[in-house]
């Protein structure tokens, strides 16, 4: 069974982080731009929160509040749930669904050492079906 090690070794250790002081506009610019659905939040190299698109669209945008005025402090998800890389990535996909999280930081002796999204485990999991079911086209065609 795959681990989330696997998935960072193939995906890479890229984090995109922001501090809780930026303004909410300039950390969903960075998420554009970067083109990832999440920043973790890190202030003097801790991990403090998690800001996703999500956050946004439901505390800025849903209650109509300006993003150029708030900073990501106020809207960051500061209840984390963290995965290890040496967790499988059906137990972390579970743990993703019935949280309802889309993204996990991963930690390992206290230390970040990269982000995965569900995206990237459905990639992993899609992949490694492929790959078993040419495995078995192989053997039947002999």
């Amino acid at each position: 069974m795959k681990t989330i090690k696997q998935v960072l070794v193939k995906k890479g250790h890229d984090i995109y982080s922001t501090d809780p002081s930026v303004s909410v506009i300039d950390a969903v610019k960075v998420m554009a731009e970067k083109k990832v659905g999440a920043l973790l939040v890190l202030e003097g190299g801790k991990l403090k929160g998690i800001i996703s698109e999500q956050d946004y669209t439901r505390k800025v945008i849903l209650t109509c509040l300006d993003a150029d005025q708030m900073c990501v402090g106020d809207i960051m998800t500061t209840q984390i749930i963290v995965t290890k890389p040496d967790q499988p990535i059906q137990e972390v996909m579970a743990i993703m669904t019935d949280r309802r999280i889309r993204h996990l930081p991963v930690m390992q002796d206290g230390e970040l050492v990269g982000l995965i999204s569900i995206g990237d485990l459905v990639k992993e999991v899609i992949s490694e079906q492929q790959f078993i079911i040419a495995q078995l086209e192989n053997y039947i065609q002999g």
